[in-house]
């Protein structure tokens, strides 16, 4: 029997799903909601039995949903997630978590609940990213550098920080998320951001369009991500990892590795967007969620990092992760 699964918002990643669980037997979208009800419609229109909204608990309480994707951009979580929290619905949420401390809150929710709950961090599901774990386990981390080098996305809620969080919060978080999966906890920050060009080119924007964050991590290794979207060519969106015998970058087109004697290359077979929800579909079929790599709970790490990034760019001093929960 295939789920019944409802969408929360509309727009482009919304889309990639959608057509990834077109492909899963066992998926049946059912539900779309968004604030413009045509958007909605489009969407239902696509699908055999699907019915659009746009008042979010009048879809929750006339479907029987039995998982909800979350799709919405950073300013607007929170009230859905509180929504579909309170009728005990598995969910699968698009990163960032939001913009402020809000999911530590709707964590707590969540537990109580015992709610299964996936996050978009698809970087963990590539297959560059697993031979990277394998690798590092026979291999001494001493740094790593991290990059989202490109250009602005032209949707008004991004450019502005209170919409988005900035560019280190809504997208160079997937290069935060990747480094903890691969080199382990950040413990401390240490941020610099500047406005430089987009504040001139694009009328309204508030967010940094350079940044660098330097970072601290449990196992003693230390890592610097920078981020930039000022660029008018996309340029270099990765991690670079050195050990002691060689480099490991990983990218969303796979892996390289790069020793004295030779360089071999790993390529991505499978979307790892599909892999991802392949994964949340099964989780909720079988009741087991241990395939799931990025719940709610660890997400919410990579979440505070990103905040902490903030906060040392906002005063100019270190960030200690311990630190956050008092500032």
């Amino acid at each position: 029997m295939a789920l019944n699964i409802g969408f929360i918002g509309t727009g482009g990643i919304a889309k990639a799903h959608l057509n990834n669980l077109a492909k899963i037997q066992d998926a049946e979208v059912t539900a779309f909601f968004d604030i413009q009800l045509e958007r909605a419609q489009k969407e239902a229109r696509e699908w055999k039995n699907a019915k659009a909204y746009n008042n979010l608990n009048e879809m929750l309480d006339d479907r029987k949903l039995d998982a909800v994707y979350i799709c919405v951009p950073p300013m607007a979580h929170g009230e859905v997630e509180n929504a579909v929290i309170d009728r005990g619905i598995p969910f699968l949420v698009e990163k960032p978590l939001g913009i402020d401390n809000s999911p530590t809150d709707i964590l707590k929710k969540i537990e109580q609940k015992k709610i299964i709950t996936s996050v978009g961090y698809h970087w963990r599901y590539q297959e560059a990213t697993r031979r990277a774990l394998d690798l590092l386990n026979e291999r001494k981390l001493g740094m790593s550098l991290g990059y989202w080098m490109g250009g602005m996305p032209m949707v008004p809620w991004w450019r502005v920080q209170t919409g988005s969080g900035g560019q280190f919060v809504e997208q160079t978080t997937h290069i935060v998320d990747l480094l903890r999966y691969l080199s382990g906890e950040i413990i401390e920050v240490f941020a610099a951001y500047s406005q430089r060009v987009m504040h001139e080119k694009v009328e309204g924007t508030t967010v940094a369009d350079v940044g660098t964050v330097t970072m601290k991590l449990e196992n003693g290794s230390i890592a610097t991500i920078s981020n930039t979207c000022m660029s008018p060519v996309g340029h270099k969106v990765g991690l670079d990892l050195y050990t002691d015998q060689g480099v490991l970058e990983v990218s969303s087109a796979g892996l390289k590795d790069i020793k004295p004697e030779s360089i071999t290359e790993y390529k991505e077979r499978k979307s790892p967007y599909l892999i991802e929800d392949e994964v949340f579909v099964n989780a909720i079929l079988t009741g087991d969620s241990s395939k799931i790599l990025s719940d709610y709970r660890d997400a919410l790490k990579t979440h505070n990092v990103t905040l902490a990034a903030n906060r040392s760019a906002e005063i100019g001093k270190p960030i200690h992760l311990k630190e956050l929960s008092r500032t």
